[in-house]
């Protein structure tokens, strides 16, 4: 008798166990995260096109400078010339 009841419940207690679910982890961590990395990318390729653009205007100016200053050679040099 105490076997079977033994046996019983080893039995009972396994079906218990078997038949508990553990909870899936929450999927939207993962969703906020993915979110947040793709604002990031955003931001990061404006900050490309603001830093290239940036660029571009600092090159122009440069050139703007250089045939500045080459034009107030040539004409210091008419002047040197002419003395």
């Amino acid at each position: 008798m105490k076997k079977s009841l033994l046996l019983a419940a080893l039995l009972a207690l396994s079906v218990v166990a078997c038949s508990k679910t553990e909870t899936p982890a929450p999927a939207a961590p993962a969703a906020e995260a993915a979110k947040d990395a793709a604002a990031a990318v955003d931001a990061t390729k404006d900050a490309a096109k603001d830093a290239a653009t940036a660029t571009v205007d600092a090159a122009k100016d440069a050139a703007t400078a250089v045939k500045d200053a080459g034009a107030a050679a040539v004409d210091a040099t008419k002047d040197a010339a002419k003395k």
